[in-house]
């Protein structure tokens, strides 16, 4: 928001400097983020009048002027043709510099001797554009600074809004907070509309369709209007802040909008069929050309303004190029309007559309002000452009917005702020802002009950109001307190401490953490060559995606780590190890909404080990990244797990990949990454990856580690050889062994499988290490053989195996 000291002061009386103003809006919330001098350093240009003109003698397109200065003449060579003796016009006296850092002085031009310049609007930075150089007003005194004799020396404040102000998207707005920072009284324009003829009801109407979209609707109707350019001063005003002229009728609903902060259009009544207005819903792949000439396609759900027949403006975006005012218009139709905020923040995006107008209506017009905004531009336009208003005015409003009253206690104030600021003060600090405390409303308790005006939308809760009362105050003026706080002792969750303890451990052994976005293109998860009915191809879609690559929420990890593999090898490092732990999402099944889970993805592939004289270099297998996974299931006390060769993932080698289970529960996969996929993620080496559902894992692990004393007695292994079929895997065999270690086995591994020479074809040769002991004797040859002949004559019984 640009606003002007100028401007300012037709509101509000006020005798701060601008940097003391810029100072004090900073620290009321309303950030100034620049200060533009207007005619500073531009005193040496003057009020002078030209007393001869001569055409140059050697140049026909130059003239020879002799300027009264009101100290002396000089001679000026110009090479505008807008000027006679007589004008008054502003020179630029040699020393000068204009905008632009453009550096007048002493000159000849063919040969004829120049003191300055006669200047052009453009070339004081006052017009974008200048035919000619600026004729004054014969009023003027001669010599007086051009700047200062104009009235236009000034100072504009670039003002960086936060969204929660839309109050102060308007000229009054800032004059209300500059009036409650000096205890002056905010003076509000006011109009005067004479009314003529007819009611407008016999030229228009209005209808609301959706009044959901817009509660709000009024119009009034002027007749015999005569386009054409505006006043100077308005010129002016308008472009102090960065606005182009275009013709009267538009200027003064511009002009009104940044007065009063409510945006406004007119509409030529020739191109409204039947005078009638309906405000309703765009039919869907409705086309529509807007004043820029643009022309879009419309959605259901964006809101127009319609006449009888066709639409005429994108409702709070900007209005339509079938109607808007022309230099032969005679009547037109004002509009003003609340709409829905939700809805134009929307409809302008979608059609990528930020406008002036959708500015403030996203942010929340005031609905109370449309009325007050309608007579003023009338009012204008009367004036200006010749215009008789029609009597009366359309106001459709069926359903009023309820008014807003907060209660307040001085107490909550003095805890929230650490200060006693007392209720007198806070009444006298919320009123300065426009806001009524409502009669009879102070009780003994030391509590008000404050009306909130329709143009505060921000303001909804009683902190609302303290923060308010805070930077009226003065936040310099607000004492520092060190703060009071307790702390309690709370034990952390399980959970975390386990995430904790993988992220330690991945770190211990070499793996280096990634960390990807949570948001993956839809067909991400297909590439993983999945089917259905699995539910991670059923991802939950984001409603408003910043781009097609992240339009979904990533119902697994793996993509994610392939794709960091494939980037990281076509940088040639080529040997990696990486992990990631983070959720996934799910659709909640019945609901909307979403269900997450924690996963544990994790990769290697190159060597297993950096070069070195020392080391014994080989690639990774299967067997390096099932260890680590080994480590971490026994690390967290994950009691029976057992890794399963049963088909696993579709993006896994088939026969080189397996479930990690506990019992029946599948806890992930491990394995070799397929071919075809490794292909499809542009993998040019052997990748080995596992992936954990770290909810599942942390409900199979050990709570609380349990110590037992070592056995003072020693234990005994004893050693055996088996010969069984090769489909049977040695999970099997430990799993039958584990169940009859018996009251003297300790543990079993296997430490050796053999086929070739000597074992019959489709035959293995499996070697067993039991290991026997007892906390309450040294056991006897007797014990041993005993209870390792059952074991052996268990697994011989179930799984038909021979004793080697």
């Amino acid at each position: 928001m640009i606003v002007t000291c100028n401007w300012l002061r037709e509101f509000v009386d006020f005798d701060f400097s601008p940097q003391d103003l810029a100072h004090r809006l900073t620290m009321a919330g309303l950030e100034v983020e620049g200060m533009t001098s207007i005619g500073e350093g531009l005193d040496t240009v003057v009020v002078a009048r030209l007393e001869q003109v001569e055409r140059h003698p050697d140049a026909d397109r130059l003239t020879v002027c002799q300027v009264n200065n009101g100290d002396e003449f000089v001679q000026v060579v110009c090479g505008a043709t807008n000027h006679k003796a007589g004008d008054y016009i502003a020179l630029a006296q040699p020393g000068s510099t204009l905008p632009g850092d453009f550096k007048i002085k002493k000159s000849k031009i063919r040969g004829q001797e120049s003191m300055g310049m006669l200047c052009s609007e453009k070339e004081l930075g006052l017009s974008n554009e200048s035919a000619g150089i600026m004729i004054l007003d014969s009023n003027l005194a001669l010599g007086t600074p051009i700047f200062e004799a104009l009235g236009l020396k000034d100072t504009a404040f670039e003002i960086g809004l936060t969204p929660n102000r839309p109050d102060c998207l308007s000229v009054v707005g800032i004059a209300r907070e500059v009036a409650a920072m000096c205890s002056r009284p905010l003076r509000l324009p006011v109009s005067e509309v004479k009314a003529f003829g007819d009611d407008i009801t016999t030229s228009a109407s209005v209808e609301l369709a959706d009044p959901q979209g817009c509660p709000r609707y009024a119009a009034r109707f002027v007749r015999n209007v005569k386009i054409g350019a505006s006043p100077d001063w308005m010129v002016k005003r308008l472009e102090s802040v960065g606005m182009r002229s275009i013709n009267n009728v538009v200027d003064i609903t511009n002009y009104v909008m940044l007065e009063l902060g409510h945006p406004m259009h007119a509409f030529d009544y020739r191109y409204l069929d039947g005078g009638k207005i309906v405000v309703k819903r765009a039919d869907e792949g409705e086309l529509f050309t807007t004043l820029d000439g643009t022309e879009h396609t419309l959605t259901a759900e964006d809101l127009m303004i319609c006449d009888g027949s066709r639409s005429v403006a994108m409702a709070g975006v900007m209005g339509g190029l079938n109607s808007e005012v022309k230099d032969d218009t005679t009547c037109v139709l004002l509009e003003a309007a609340y709409f829905n905020p939700i809805s134009i923040r929307r409809t302008s995006k979608r059609h990528g559309l930020h406008t002036e107008s959708s500015h403030r209506f996203e942010r929340g017009a005031d609905i109370d002000m449309i009325p007050v905004a309608l007579d003023r531009a009338a009012s204008l336009i009367a004036v200006l452009a010749g215009g008789e208003i029609a009597a009366g005015l359309i106001d459709a409003y069926p359903a009023p917005l309820p008014k807003v009253t907060i209660n307040l206690t001085a107490d909550k104030s003095e805890r929230l702020l650490g200060t006693r600021i007392e209720l007198v003060k806070i009444m006298s600090l919320l009123e300065g802002i426009g806001l009524t405390v409502a009669p009879g409303t102070v009780v003994p308790d030391g509590s008000i009950d404050v009306s909130v005006p329709s143009f505060r939308p921000d303001l909804e809760r009683d902190v609302d109001l303290i923060e308010e009362v805070a930077r009226l105050f003065g936040y310099d003026n607000i004492p520092p307190t060190m703060p009071v706080a307790s702390l309690g002792a709370q034990l952390s969750k399980i959970e975390l401490k386990q995430e904790s303890k993988l992220r330690n451990l991945m770190a211990g052994w070499g793996f280096s953490e990634i960390i990807n976005y949570s948001f993956i293109a839809v067909d991400t998860a297909a590439r993983l060559r999945l089917v259905e009915p699995d539910p991670r191809l059923g991802p939950v879609k984001i409603m408003n995606p910043l781009t097609e690559d992240q339009a979904v929420m990533r119902t697994t990890l793996v993509p994610s780590m392939l794709e960091t593999l494939s980037r990281n090898l076509a940088y040639r490092s080529n040997d990696l190890h990486m992990y990631e732990l983070r959720p996934v999402f799910f659709t909640a099944e019945g609901t909307r909404g979403s269900r997450q889970e924690l996963h544990l993805t994790a990769a290697i592939t190159g060597r297993n080990a950096p070069v070195g004289w020392a080391s014994s270099i080989r690639p990774v297998d299967f067997y390096d990244l099932k260890g680590v996974l080994e480590k971490i299931l026994m690390t967290l006390g994950v009691k029976d797990f057992t890794f399963s060769s049963e088909r696993s993932e579709p993006y896994l080698h088939p026969g080189k990949s397996a479930l990690v289970k506990s019992g029946k529960i599948v806890l992930g996969s491990i394995g070799e990454l397929h071919p075809l996929v490794q292909k499809d993620f542009n993998l040019d080496q052997t990748v080995f990856i596992f992936d954990l559902n770290l909810d599942l894992l942390f409900n199979q692990t050990i709570k609380q580690v349990v110590f037992d004393f070592p056995s003072k007695f020693p234990a005994v292994d004893r050693d055996s050889a088996l010969l069984l079929a090769a489909d049977i895997e040695a999970e099997q065999v430990l799993n039958v062994a584990r169940r009859h270690l018996g009251k003297y086995g300790q543990s079993v591994v296997i430490f050796d499988v053999y086929t070739g020479k000597g074992i019959p074809e489709g035959k293995k040769s499996l070697a067993l290490r039991v290991r026997y002991g007892s906390a309450e004797k040294t056991l006897t040859e007797e014990d041993v053989t005993k209870a390792h002949g059952k074991l052996v004559n268990s697994i011989c019984h179930q799984l038909a195996a021979e004793i080697r």
